[in-house]
């Protein structure tokens, strides 16, 4: 049984489509147990119209809140009883296995570092979320957690993420790129120009060079290495680019008769094609390199997207991920 605190109070739809994606994780795996974690009278509400295992979903009572707009340190030291702190205190004691909120970013991060702690040898946890690609999905790696990263954090992230991918999607080898303004090695700036060398010596990772902004759609490497200031302008941009394409289809679709009458045609195959580039499919973004699996899920959730995330950390803790992070790191270490 794996069992995921859920932060019930995060987010701009918490507490109902928290509540909702708890449920239909529960029915979709046998194998998952929810500590929702939050005002306990607002998450009753929410279940006492739903049907579910009650064994696999348990309520822990927390009376205080974290808000978006409070600075995260001084939230998380203060704020001992809000549904963050609580939670990650479950996955600090052993009680659960995976933390996932739709709440606050920076109080997500710093309390994964601060709570649960960051594995030894780690230097700097990122957030790797899988992206959409034409290949099936990418780990872009780090989309939010290290705006100022040194050379020697990126080559983790490129280790983190290759066991990532290894083990989660099943891709043997996984090719992994830094992000550049071109293919060439004498490119970019300071950090990736410095970057580029170390990880072309790192033996424990496919590097296959130099990755463009363009190319990252069409699936050329697996992993994608940045830090975080540019990792989180390519995550946001995919997710405008794609809300925008999505509705100029939409509305091409409806300018004449005859457009609608081949829209009800193409519908179901349109509908599905576009479900594999819509990022809620992928589930949330774990903050890789921790004692324990924090994962942060997009702030406009719903159900479908934490009921993802909840089957991603099933996944995350069955293949082990945090013991063999531990090993690589471990291992990179005593090379050195």
């Amino acid at each position: 049984m794996v069992n995921v605190a859920l932060d019930a109070m995060g987010g701009d739809n918490a507490p109902a489509a928290i509540v909702q994606g708890a449920i239909d994780a529960v029915k979709a795996s046998s194998e998952v147990k929810v500590f929702l974690v939050g005002k306990e009278e607002l998450i009753r509400k929410e279940l006492t119209a739903c049907s579910y295992d009650e064994k696999r979903i348990e309520i822990v009572d927390a009376r205080e809140v974290i808000e978006m707009a409070e600075p995260p340190v001084m939230a998380i030291r203060k704020k001992k009883d809000s549904s963050i702190v609580r939670a990650l205190q479950l996955v600090k004691e052993g009680t659960c296995d995976a933390f996932v909120s739709a709440g606050s970013s920076g109080a997500v991060l710093v309390g994964g570092q601060l709570v649960v702690g960051r594995i030894k040898g780690v230097e700097r946890p990122p957030l790797a979320p899988l992206i959409p690609t034409l290949k099936g999905a990418s780990l872009l790696v780090d989309c939010g957690a290290n705006v100022d990263a040194r050379p020697s954090h990126l080559v983790q992230f490129a280790q983190m993420g290759s066991v990532y991918m290894e083990n989660v999607l099943g891709i043997a080898n996984p090719r992994v790129a830094i992000v550049n303004i071109g293919a060439e090695e004498e490119k970019g700036n300071a950090l990736v120009k410095e970057t580029f060398p170390l990880l072309k010596a790192a033996s424990q990772i496919n590097f296959i060079g130099s990755i463009e902004a363009r190319d990252i759609p069409t699936g050329k490497a697996d992993v994608i290495v940045c830090e975080a200031f540019v990792g989180n302008v390519i995550l946001k941009l995919y997710e405008g680019v794609g809300g925008a394409l999505i509705q100029t289809v939409k509305q091409s679709m409806m300018t004449s008769l005859r457009s609608k009458i081949g829209a009800l045609m193409v519908k179901p195959a349109l509908k599905e094609g576009l479900k594999a580039f819509q990022l809620e499919e992928h589930g949330g973004a774990p903050l890789l390199g921790l004692n324990g699996l924090v994962v942060k899920t997009h702030g406009s959730s719903k159900a479908v997207e934490i009921k993802n995330t909840i089957l991603q950390c099933q996944t995350f803790k069955n293949q082990d991920i945090n013991g063999k992070i531990k090993k690589i790191i471990v291992k990179e270490e005593t090379s050195l």
